[in-house]
């Protein structure tokens, strides 16, 4: 393969009650130094369960702990993400999500694009962010 990609996984096994059969990752990282996250929700990537369900802070929380050991699973970190995109059920859900983030990024500054959808992929789910960082070209 061109590029590494971890936590490989198939759909089918993660929502057994549709028919799916994509084979997807956590993370990509590109031939180089990018690295590409998969939107992060409120669930644990080692059991799979929901956290936090009906909470936007719990949920962002989570999210972001995931993009956190993701990034260090690939061989970044949070200060070298460069774009971040956050996508939310609710528009007045973007106060109390964006406080989350801005916790766990201060001072990473990063482009952000933030976006108001009808739905998820489930409906406990209220906010997904996905994130796009490098791998300094020192530890690459």
């Amino acid at each position: 393969m061109a590029h590494t990609r971890i936590r490989k996984f198939n759909t089918k096994d993660t929502y057994p009650e549709q028919n799916l059969d994509n084979d997807l990752c956590q993370v990509v990282v590109a031939k180089g130094t990018t690295v590409f996250v998969r939107g992060q929700i409120g669930q644990d990537l080692d059991t799979s369960k929901n956290v936090g369900v009906g909470d936007v802070e719990a949920q962002a929380e989570q999210a972001m702990h995931n993009i956190n050991m993701l990034l260090s699973e690939a061989g970044s970190e949070l200060a070298h993400i460069t774009k971040i995109t956050i996508y939310l059920i609710d528009p007045r859900y973007r106060e109390t999500v964006y406080r989350v983030v801005g916790k766990w990024l201060k001072g990473v500054f990063p482009v952000s694009t933030g976006i108001v959808v009808s739905a998820l992929a489930r409906p406990e789910w209220l906010v997904e962010i996905d994130v796009t960082a490098v791998i300094p070209e020192d530890q690459a």
